[in-house]
């Protein structure tokens, strides 16, 4: 398998160049060259095989032998060695519930795979890798947590001071290690953009091993494939599910409609967004226009520019229309999380997180629509993409009674963050890397 980059520059190269590069030298994002179609045996045996096995199966030809499959299926029994459960929570709506790995947050997963591929690649490297990432919450605490302690790789996480949840920031800021936060004085979007000047450097590129653990790098992208296997795995419906993503760089809704154009059974997605809305005005207009980023109570998906939305014209040519056939998309505003996550609670004693609250409005919204449509509501599920905990200050005020904390947790609050505040100019930035 090879990779070229969306920009049409760079030159194509190997899983193994496009996980360490992270991105390419032309500033576009890695894509892969064929898109692989999913074997009629994995489908018809998905209910009974392993998460494991179906994370080999379909990760396998994206890798193109770049890791040796022994090592590759230890490599992914690693990653997925925790629950996927999907919970019914009303007639026509289940959960997809995400948060079961170590920080509560649906990115365990491409953290784990992506940290545990670089280590297998560092072994040959003589000089240090160094990840360089930007947060809007948990893939921050989710890098961290999956790097830490792997030997030749240093992570230094960049997020917006502010923005991120208290535990997101302690998840982020007290491991130390071979782990640094930067605590930067502005927005993701700002933090973002730092990440991506730092890649086209030549003067720190030619000091230091750069590459990135965001959603752009193709080894934290395309593991998230997993999830919506394990959900069609415990799928009882009889007609494929309806799909709603919690959207803000658009990684994961990305790599669901990559599985599903692989020839996974999806009958529909929903790009569930806050009121950074830049792609439900683009499905509404057909032009795509970033904005400034705003901060909402689901704070992970305040993200005015999604680097990912490349991807999805890359994966449908480029074909508007295509697009549209795949996937609708709406906007749900602070109040209306807020009011979603009482009423779910109040009426099926399910605790929504702030971004699982607008999957689920949203998911509603098109059963909605499609019922006036056709006179039947689908059937669908949501991702809920982390643990209501993590927002507690939003989710407690909503259902009016405090949330329990994993055990896991509890200890890691007693913890003193340790973070470097910097402005938002790349300067700044380009001094900490090069000190």
């Amino acid at each position: 398998m090879q990779y070229y980059s969306t920009n049409k520059i760079s030159p194509k190269v190997d899983f193994k160049e496009a996980t360490i590069r992270g991105q390419a030298p032309d500033k576009g994002l890695y894509f892969p060259e064929q898109i692989p179609f999913l074997s009629k045996t994995l489908l018809a045996s998905l209910k009974q095989t392993s998460k494991a096995d179906i994370a080999f199966e379909v990760i396998r030809p994206y890798v193109g032998g770049t890791i040796p499959d022994a090592d590759l299926h230890e490599i992914c029994a690693h990653t997925v060695n925790f629950e996927f459960p999907l919970v019914q929570v009303s007639d026509n709506i289940s959960s997809l519930e995400l948060f079961h790995g170590p920080t509560l947050a649906f990115k365990d997963v491409g953290a784990r795979f992506m940290s545990r591929c670089l280590g297998y690649f560092s072994r040959d490297n003589k000089k240090k890798i160094t990840v360089l990432v930007a947060t809007s919450g948990d893939t921050g605490s989710a890098v961290a947590n999956g790097f830490l302690g792997v030997e030749g790789v240093e992570v230094i996480i960049l997020y917006p001071s502010g923005k991120v949840s208290k535990i997101q920031e302690q998840q982020l800021t007290t491991l130390g290690q071979n782990i640094k936060a930067l605590e930067v004085q502005g927005t993701f979007d700002d933090c973002q953009k730092m990440v991506k000047q730092a890649f086209t450097d030549i003067e720190l590129n030619e000091k230091l091993f750069l590459t990135s653990a965001n959603s752009i790098n193709v080894a934290r992208w395309l593991p998230q494939q997993f999830y919506y296997f394990y959900a069609l795995q415990q799928w009882a419906g009889a007609e494929p599910p309806v799909i709603s993503v919690p959207s803000g760089n658009f990684g994961n809704i990305c790599a669901g409609l990559l599985a599903a154009v692989s020839g996974l059974p999806v009958k529909h997605f929903v790009a569930a967004c806050n009121s950074n809305d830049v792609f439900t005005r683009y499905l509404e207009s057909g032009l795509f226009e970033t904005m400034e980023a705003v901060a909402t109570i689901s704070n992970a998906m305040d993200v005015g520019n999604p680097s990912n939305f490349v991807r999805i014209l890359e994966l449908f040519g480029n074909d508007y229309q295509k697009i549209k056939s795949f996937i609708s998309s709406y906007r749900v505003n602070d109040i209306t999380t807020a009011e979603t996550i009482q009423g779910v609670f109040k009426e099926f004693n399910y605790t929504l997180d702030p971004h699982g609250a607008v999957g689920y409005n949203a998911l509603e919204k098109y059963g909605s629509a499609t019922l006036t449509m056709t006179g039947a509501c689908p059937k669908g599920l949501f991702l809920e993409t982390a643990h209501p905990l993590k927002f507690s200050d939003v989710v407690e005020k909503a259902i009016g009674q405090p949330v329990d904390i994993p055990a896991q947790l509890q200890e890691l609050l007693k913890l003193k963050k340790q973070s470097v505040v910097v402005k938002p100019e790349y300067d700044e930035l380009k001094s900490y890397l090069m000190g």
